[in-house]
């Protein structure tokens, strides 16, 4: 310290360019903690995204707060006004959006995938259909997963990117769709004409893991017979109900899948092709399944298990919007919606996959043994 004071008193000039040198250091570091920046690729092309309109929205209000370009470089940059408030920074290409969340201060990397109408390489992966009562109501939470593993990948993009078929006389109440970012949307779902229960909906499948929640109710009178149909195949059809209802099996597809859980019981069918799937009927009365249970109640087998991170992970919340890409932020969903999303299908996908080993060895144990 001593040193430096007296290295400042003999070079008088070099103490008048320390004031302005030090000024610009602290003013670019400010700077930098109230901008967001970005790098934008096209993955489809693996080169930067040049040109791309980027928006700048905030979450608690749902305002566009500003819009930019990104240069040759695949860059943008937003000065931010409110820099204790959450962002997000949304990237549109060839109508598309691709969005994350942002805070003052984060350099983020997105990116963004051509679109085409039909894209090879999308394949059901699960299905996770939870059933319980309320008086003469039956309600279903039904949940599936679409992957989309498409070489270049490409985004799927159209007004009938998925279709579900749902029991004759459901009332939709609502539908929740997700890509990789665990960014959810509010979405509607439209009717096919002269196929009842046949409905398709406008969402981008994304190279990677689309989920969708569709949650409706039938008219109930203490027994349902429900007849599975998929537009894809599937890895796993997965069916919860409580204990205080009872399964009646009409196809032998179907087997119990051991959960470890005290408060539901599941059944699954495995392997599922396109089109008509295994019927089952269910009667008695109960409350819809929990999404999931605190960590300490799961199973700890391999074929239940939940990581940490990945219910870390779908515990960050998901966003709801409607209508177009300028349409404000309407609300964050509480919780429970981002467990659906994420940690169910954790838990069911990983059971899926510790059957399909087992099935596999057995088969393999019987060619040996014949």
């Amino acid at each position: 310290m001593i040193r430096f004071r007296l290295c400042v008193k003999n070079l008088c000039g070099r103490k008048i360019l320390a004031v302005p040198v030090l000024t610009i250091f602290l003013s670019t570091a400010a700077l930098a903690g109230t901008n967001i920046t970005g790098t934008v690729r096209n993955g489809s092309r693996g080169q930067a995204a040049a040109g791309e309109e980027v928006i700048l929205l905030r979450i608690d209000n749902g305002e566009t707060e500003a819009r930019a370009k990104t240069d040759d470089r695949g860059t943008f940059t937003f000065a931010v006004q409110a820099p204790d408030k959450p962002y997000l920074v949304r990237v549109l290409h060839q109508d598309v959006s691709y969005d994350q969340r942002a805070a003052a201060g984060d350099a983020l990397s997105i990116l963004v995938y051509d679109a085409a109408p039909q894209v090879t390489g999308i394949t059901g992966s699960i299905e996770i259909l939870r059933a319980g009562t309320n008086g003469k109501r039956l309600h279903i939470s039904d949940l599936y997963e679409v992957k989309n593993e498409s070489s270049p990948p490409l985004t799927q993009a159209g007004e009938r990117t998925f279709e579900v078929y749902l029991p004759p006389g459901a009332k939709i109440d609502s539908v929740l769709a997700a890509g990789l970012d665990r960014i959810g949307v509010m979405i509607s779902a439209l009717p096919v004409p002269g196929e009842p229960g046949h409905y398709a909906v406008n969402f981008p499948l994304r190279p990677g893991a689309t989920k969708f929640a569709f949650k409706y109710e039938l008219p109930y009178d203490g027994h349902a017979a429900l007849e599975t149909r998929h537009a894809y195949a599937l890895q796993q059809l997965a069916v919860m109900i409580p204990l205080s209802m009872q399964f009646s099996l009409r196809s032998q597809a179907f087997q119990v899948l051991a959960t470890g859980n005290s408060r539901y019981q599941v059944l699954a069918a495995n392997q599922l092709k396109a089109g008509a799937g295994p019927a089952f009927e269910i009667s008695g009365e109960g409350q819809l399944p929990p999404l999931i249970d605190q960590p300490n109640s799961v199973a700890r087998s391999p074929s239940s298990a939940i990581s940490s991170a990945a219910v870390q992970a779908a515990a960050q919340g998901v966003l709801a919007s409607r209508g177009n890409f300028d349409s404000p932020l309407r609300q964050i969903l509480p919780p429970s919606q981002t467990l659906l999303m994420g940690g169910v299908t954790a838990v069911l996908l990983a059971a899926s996959v510790f059957m399909v080993w087992r099935a596999r060895k057995n088969e393999r144990i019987t060619r040996v043994r014949q």
